[in-house]
């Protein structure tokens, strides 16, 4: 983002309406004066406080297609009148001729760094955005054409709703817009969406928010009612930021906050990772690990189960993040449950092994006590569950392999969680993740507490770290349990049998993965190697099995335990 200094080109006071007529403008949120040629340079964004502008069509397409790329579809479709409102015909006439534009929405195909795509964008001058039948009608014929050709949909939403003017017609447009993007989503295709401000009323009841992906500028207006309206319904003064981009982040509503300047480059990135390839082509031969990196517990380490509890709790321990960035190139977060919140205590995204986009699901806990407050020490809430699979069902639509990091003393246990649902999200996700069409790997990296442990542990198979504890509850709850003294934990530990060691004599896992002692960011990048040999070798063994044979494979393998 370009930076200036603030005296940089600023009138003196009093001779600003000497000035050349459109050279300056002024910002309706810090108040200063810039100069018109900067902020466009800076792609409409205020260089003294990071406001961001609205723009345009043309303005957006030049920021994300590629130059000369983009095909204008379905111009001159004729609007309905179907309450004979008074001037409407006249007023969208005029605007058309003002505007230069068909309607307020365009749609049509581009590249966007060389990648194909269907790109639509909707414009807050054309009537405040709002959606009629022409707006509706343009989005479903744009979309049905993407699904024809299989190509991505992006769509930038802003509009301030429904188009009053058209009535009950206009309210239709919301059902065949959504219908429309169902049969995209079926065919298997990506549909990114990228809020701008505003958008409200039924666009964001349809449309905006049914995105594989939902992207939003930041600082922008996202919600179904406008601020105006609840205000006035509840009585009450809203929060500083409610129904903001950052808003909808922490509640979960989104993705992610991208800025202008790197929209362009996001949009083809998270297109690339959806496009559709051959497993065969992009996975590389599995090197024979050394003898002395053979899996299983060392004969000489004399540790004991307690020895390795404390081990599976040590703060240095490496944890969810530091294998995911370690093992997977270009990995992009994604957030959110789409309902609640973004719970830190998991982290999911996409990321790339040898070519490979793979899903990446973890537990993540804090390295100091603010990070742990944050990620609430690795115990996922409800909202958390639900992201996970969320993005476990996004892989699936996208025949995503699927990788889960399992660290967790145990599902949150707090009156909010059962509040919204603690065991059903638990539940779901195991009555999910069973029947999951893609393969699923499951690697327990330092706790496995119990089923906030197995919510992430449904895989067709479930591998361990050396030092690692997988267990029904804590030591110290199985002795505070059956003998009445959490104290007797160690003894507790020996009985539980939890370790790596005695879970694959159960058959309760299936490999182990070794590591140094101890375990820790000195050398994380020695187990990530090791690990990631392993990851690809499994990979390489599920990648060609057929759907059903990946279901019912993973079924079989809890069924007999």
């Amino acid at each position: 983002m370009l930076k200036f200094k603030k005296t940089d080109r600023i009138p003196a006071a009093g001779k600003a309406a000497q000035l050349p007529e459109g050279l300056w403008i002024k910002c309706d949120s810090c108040g200063e004066t810039l100069y018109k040629e900067d902020v466009r340079k800076n792609r409409y964004v205020c260089y003294k406080c990071g406001k961001y502008f609205r723009i345009g069509t043309r303005k957006r397409l030049r920021l994300v297609a590629d130059k000369g790329s983009y095909e204008k579809w379905d111009e001159g479709l004729e609007n309905s009148d179907p309450l004979h409102y008074p001037d409407y015909p006249r007023k969208v006439a005029a605007l058309k001729e003002r505007l230069k534009i068909d309607e307020a929405v365009t749609c049509g195909c581009c590249r966007i760094c060389g990648e194909r795509a269907v790109v639509c964008v909707c414009d807050g001058r054309f009537l405040m955005g709002s959606m009629g039948y022409v707006v509706g009608e343009k989005i479903a014929l744009a979309v049905e054409r993407a699904t024809d050709e299989q190509l991505p949909v992006v769509i930038f939403a802003c509009s301030g709703g429904a188009r009053m003017q058209e009535g009950i017609v206009s309210l239709m447009q919301m059902a065949k817009t959504s219908a429309a993007l169902k049969r995209h989503s079926e065919a298997g295709l990506l549909y990114i969406s990228v809020l701008t401000d505003p958008t409200t009323g039924g666009v964001t009841a349809s449309f905006a928010m049914l995105g594989d992906i939902i992207l939003a500028e930041p600082g922008a207006l996202v919600g179904f009612a406008g601020p105006r309206v609840i205000e006035q319904t509840i009585r009450q003064k809203l929060p500083e930021g409610f129904q903001r981009s950052e808003f909808l982040l922490e509640h979960g509503l989104i993705d992610g906050i991208v800025e202008r300047e790197d929209l362009k480059d996001t949009l083809a990135r998270l297109i690339l990772m959806h496009k559709r390839q051959e497993p065969g082509e992009i996975l590389v031969s599995v090197p024979k690990l050394r003898e002395d990196q053979e899996e299983g517990a060392r004969p000489d380490d004399p540790a004991t189960p307690w020895d390795r509890v404390r081990r599976a709790r040590e703060q240095g321990r490496p944890c969810a993040l530091d294998y995911i960035q370690e093992i997977f190139n270009g990995f992009y977060e994604l957030h959110g449950d789409r309902h609640f919140a973004d719970d830190g205590a998991i982290v999911g995204g996409i990321g790339y092994l040898d070519g490979c986009p793979v899903t990446v699901i973890g537990q993540q806990k804090g390295k100091t006590t603010k990070e742990n407050i944050a990620r609430n020490f690795g115990m996922p809430a409800p909202e958390g569950y639900r992201k996970a699979l969320r993005l476990m069902k996004q892989a699936e639509k996208f025949h995503r392999p699927i990788v889960c990091f399992v660290d967790t003393p145990g599902a949150f246990c707090g009156m909010e969680a059962e509040e919204r649902g603690q065991g059903e999200a638990i539940a779901r996700n195991l009555f999910e993740m069973s029947g999951l069409t893609v393969p699923v790997l499951s690697i327990v990296i330092g706790e496995g507490g119990s089923g906030g442990a197995l919510a992430l542990a449904v895989g067709n198979e479930v591998w361990m770290m050396e030092n690692a504890t997988y267990a029904v509850l804590s030591p110290e709850g199985f002795a505070s349990i059956l003998w009445k003294d959490s104290r007797k934990a160690p003894k507790a530990a020996e009985q539980m049998r939890m370790t790596a060691k005695d879970l694959k004599e159960l058959g309760v896992i299936e490999k182990i993965i070794r590591e140094p002692q101890p375990a820790n960011a000195q050398n994380l990048e020695e187990i990530a190697k090791q690990m990631a040999e392993e990851i690809r070798g499994f990979l390489i063994r599920y990648l060609p099995m057929g759907k059903e044979q990946l279901a019912r494979q993973r079924y079989e393998r809890f069924r007999k335990l």
